[in-house]
C-alpha cells in the first residue's frame, strides 16, 4: 500500500484521463500555492527520485508489467525537474508545464533511447527527469529571447 500511494502520488495515477498529466498539473498547483524555496524544491526532488524508484520498481516487478500508467510519481518529479530554480510565476510554471508535456510525450533523443535501455524504476523515473531537464533548459533559452 506504501508503495502504491508514492508511485500513484496519493492515487493520482488512477485518474482516468491522462493521470501522468494530471500529475504534473497537481505538482504545478503545489509550487504555485507553497511556492518553496530553490533549497526546498531539491530537496523533495531528491527524495522523490529515491521513493520513485523504489516504489515505481516493487509495482512493476509485482506487476510484471513495464511502466503502468497509474506509476505517475515519475512525472510529477519530471515537472519539479523542468522548473526548477525558477521563480514560480504562473508564466514559468504553465511554460514548464507545457515543455515538459511535450518532451515527455514526444520522449526525442535521447530519452526514447535511455527508456529503452534502462529497466525497473530507475527507467520509470529516469526518462521523466531527462524530459524535465530539456524542458528546463528550453524555458531558460526561451526566457534570454
Amino acid at each position: 500500500m506504501f508503495y502504491t500511494l508514492i508511485a500513484t502520488v496519493f492515487f493520482i495515477g488512477y485518474f482516468p484521463f491522462a493521470p501522468g498529466t494530471v500529475a504534473s498539473a497537481f505538482a504545478m498547483v503545489v509550487l504555485w500555492l507553497f511556492k518553496p524555496s530553490d533549497t526546498a524544491v531539491l530537496f523533495v526532488l531528491s527524495v522523490l527520485f529515491i521513493l520513485g524508484v523504489l516504489a515505481s520498481g516493487k509495482i512493476e516487478k509485482k506487476l510484471e508489467k513495464k511502466d503502468p500508467s497509474y506509476i505517475v510519481i515519475d512525472e510529477f518529479a519530471g515537472y519539479l525537474t523542468a522548473v526548477a530554480f525558477f521563480s514560480f510565476s504562473w508564466q514559468n510554471l504553465f511554460i514548464g508545464f507545457i515543455l515538459f508535456r511535450f518532451f515527455d510525450i514526444l520522449k526525442p533523443p535521447p530519452i526514447r533511447q535511455i527508456e529503452r535501455k534502462l529497466r525497473g524504476g530507475l527507467g520509470i523515473m529516469i526518462d521523466d527527469i531527462i524530459a524535465g531537464l530539456m524542458a528546463n533548459l528550453s524555458l531558460r533559452i526561451l526566457l534570454m529571447l
